[in-house]
């Protein structure tokens, strides 16, 4: 076992992990922060993005032990101070970029990664951002629509 120690949506938080802890089940298990989802376990879906060190990472392809002293957000951290839905997530639920929701939390988290690198993305660039994210539901049009409003409102 092994102690790490992070920041988690502005909090210092810190626990013990063996080795082979994912990131993303030292979130959801020991942090509860179950947002981030746990889709394929092997990188291919996106649900499990989140950010460390400002950087998009699938949470389910990084140890724990990989993020000890590291800035992590995960959706729960992409809303607004008061709670309320953050622009990318209050655009996806203005333009339904969503159906079952599953892919949401990885889809907004990806959305927040390409806006902070372009932050006026044609419909074309927001697709190809979006290949490591797969949604079974939407067709992705409105997913894009939504990416598309917040870059907008930003």
């Amino acid at each position: 076992m092994a102690q790490v120690s992070m920041t988690v949506n502005g909090k210092a938080v810190s626990g013990e992990v063996e080795g082979r802890t994912l990131l993303v089940q030292f979130l959801r298990d020991q942090l509860r922060l179950t947002g981030t989802h746990v889709g394929c376990d092997t990188g291919q879906c996106g649900a499990c993005v989140v950010h460390v060190d400002g950087e998009a990472v699938k949470a389910c392809n990084m140890f724990a032990g990989e993020a000890d002293g590291a800035e992590v957000t995960t959706i729960e951290g992409m809303a607004n101070a008061d709670g309320s839905l953050g622009t990318i997530q209050q655009a996806f639920q203005d333009h339904h970029g969503l159906q079952c929701g599953f892919c949401t939390p990885g889809m907004v988290m990806s959305a927040a990664a390409l806006l902070k690198d372009n932050p006026n993305p044609s419909e074309a660039e927001i697709r190809e951002y979006l290949e490591g994210n797969i949604c079974r539901c939407t067709g992705y049009h409105n997913i894009v629509k939504a990416i598309q409003a917040a870059s907008d409102a930003q």
